[in-house]
């Protein structure tokens, strides 16, 4: 029986113990090719030509994990055999090369993936406590591909529980497993007195971990994002990402916050890595499991990077949705204006925009969303937001989307059912019951308000209701939402400053790329104490297009970056 490295909260050094019992063996000494910033193709090249092995890029790997984790909560679990592993794909490729056999970019690389992602060499618990070495008894088809590649699961990152449909005011990257999950680029906790709970000063963005993405602990990663689980870390720790289109990655295999908005998609420290990665989680066929799948045509033997030029951004077409999205607007009927960027991130995105003209791109600006400034109240986007939290339970959430929470219901528990006998608990409200009766354990640190929210939706009954809700989402979000703001202007794509655009694309289930832009103050309210030297927070430009666009869209994010480069890696983690 194999020994699997869990860690938990109460046990923080098991994971650098684990790492350093890997690593022991004269072979530990300092590699020649190192895996910090190092990317898929550099990676590729020094394996290729002898300049490294797999073994040397994982152990590097597992040290990095060993002396940086306890700083950082990034990891919940690590492969035991991943050392093994590489050995395998050392002779593979061997083998691939006396064959005259081209090797895939991947093969040999470790990437690692959310936790809520099945394996079955490694737990899957969503972050639950109730799910705490809790093994599927059938792989995501996402990471049957990734194996058919070559990659090595090196780890399952830290995430939000459930993928924050746990409690209404939860921090993002706080599961009661494992804790709080702390931004590299600012690895402290708040020390201000409201909220003194050992949250991170620095957010981490959520719901998927892009931390030991960003410290170089593997090479790229898979988060998965319902409305902006991967835009989020991406934009929070300096990170290239792709929010595919719902349906171009199978999501069979994932622990469900609603499929009607779930995708799985690549983290990595570059375009090229994600457009990589991106290529590999697609798979070369639609998924039987998954009927969205085949949604999007695959590009030949799934190769994105072939659509990557720096040239891209001349003569196309963006578009600036400045209403909400820069600048303040009221909503029609409301006293109160919201939305808008702050003084720092508006300079950012200034700065981007003159990138954009600079390369040649037409910039139509202003580029507004139809239902984000409709005078028609309920035509409105912006009053129309996800039901969240006790205050929108059964009977106070007629203005309000029940999406998230109906399809949490019906998609958990079909969830629960496909593990068989392995299942810990058989239903959502089992779930709850175990949560309540686990307290004292840490289960419900922030309460359960959202699960509470779900269970009270009744699958055949509430049907109706659900239907219309998915309908006005869909029509404000792609019919006179981003569909209509696009064909207005003719555009290739909108350039929404950070994840700020997500939720919209995500009930659109439209693709977003996410680059990095630079960094912008932290600067919360209230304040942080005096003599707190809050550190900068990473910030992203992302370009969201309409279903099926994640060639422009890299070609345009790629060309992007080309001519920005800023990313840059977290201080004090060589």
């Amino acid at each position: 029986m194999r020994t699997l490295f869990f860690v938990s909260c109460r046990s923080r050094s098991a994971l650098a113990l684990a790492g350093l019992a890997l690593l022991a063996g004269p072979a530990a000494a300092a590699p020649p090719v190192s895996v910090v910033e190092a990317t898929v193709l550099e990676l590729r090249r020094a394996l290729d030509s002898g300049a490294t092995t797999s073994v040397e890029i994982v152990r590097e790997s597992l040290l990095r994990i060993a002396l940086y984790e306890d700083r950082l909560n990034a990891v919940i679990a690590v492969n035991p055999e991943a050392l093994e592993e590489a050995a395998a794909r050392d002779r593979e490729r061997a083998e691939l090369a006396a064959a005259g056999r081209p090797v895939p970019l991947l093969h040999g690389l470790p990437v690692a993936l959310k936790d809520n992602i099945h394996t079955l060499d490694l737990p899957t618990t969503g972050g639950a406590l109730a799910f705490a070495g809790l093994v599927p008894p059938y792989e995501a088809t996402l990471v049957a591909n990734l194996r058919a590649a070559g990659a090595i699961v090196l780890a399952k990152t830290q995430m939000t529980e459930l993928a924050n449909w746990i409690a209404a005011g939860m921090p993002t990257n706080y599961c009661a497993l494992t804790g709080y999950g702390f931004n590299p680029y600012d690895p402290r906790r708040d020390p201000r007195e409201a909220t003194a709970d050992g949250r991170p000063a620095l957010w981490t963005g959520g719901s998927s971990s892009g931390v030991g993405t960003a410290v170089s602990f593997w090479v790229a990663s898979v988060g998965t994002e319902t409305s902006g689980s991967i835009l989020s870390p991406a934009g929070q720790n300096l990170l290239a990402a792709v929010k595919p289109t719902v349906g171009r990655v199978s999501r069979y295999g994932i622990i469900p916050l609603t499929a009607d908005q779930d995708t799985a998609g690549p983290m990595a420290r570059t375009v090229t890595d994600a457009a990589i990665l991106l290529g590999a989680l697609e798979g070369a066929a639609p998924d039987p499991h998954d009927a969205e799948t085949g949604r999007c045509p695959r590009p030949e033997g799934g190769d994105y990077t072939r659509f990557l030029d720096a040239g891209a951004l001349k003569g196309a077409r963006i578009g600036i949705p400045r209403a909400y999205f820069y600048d303040e607007v009221t909503p029609p009927g409301e006293k109160e204006a919201i939305g808008g960027l702050d003084e720092g991130e508006a300079a950012l995105m200034k700065e981007a925009i003159e990138v954009l003209r600079a390369l040649g791109a037409e910039v139509v600006d202003p580029a507004d969303i139809p239902s984000v400034v409709a005078a028609d109240r309920d035509a409105n986007a912006l009053l129309w937001s996800v039901c969240r939290g006790p205050g929108q339970g059964k009977g106070r959430d007629a203005d309000c989307s029940i999406v998230f929470k109906y399809g949490m219901k019906r998609d958990f528990d079909a969830w629960l059912a496909s593990l068989g006998e392995r299942a810990p608990v058989p239903t959502l409200t089992a779930l709850r019951q175990w949560n309540v009766a686990h307290q004292k354990m840490g289960a419900l640190r922030y309460g359960q308000a959202q699960l509470d929210i779900s269970d009270e939706m009744d699958v055949a009954l509430d049907r109706a209701r659900y239907e219309m809700d998915r309908a006005k989402d869909l029509r404000l979000s792609r019919d006179e939402g981003i569909d209509a703001a696009l064909a207005a202007h003719r555009l290739d794509a909108l350039l929404f400053p950070d994840g700020t655009g997500a939720a919209i694309a995500a009930k659109a289930g439209y693709p977003t790329v996410m680059v990095p832009m630079g960094f912008v103050p932290n600067a919360p309210a209230p304040p942080f104490p005096p003599g707190f030297d809050a550190r900068p927070s990473p910030f992203g430009v992302s370009f969201t297009g309409p279903a099926c666009s994640e060639p422009r869209l890299l070609a345009l994010a790629y060309a992007f970056e080309q001519a920005t480069r800023e990313r840059v890696p977290p201080p004090g983690f060589p």
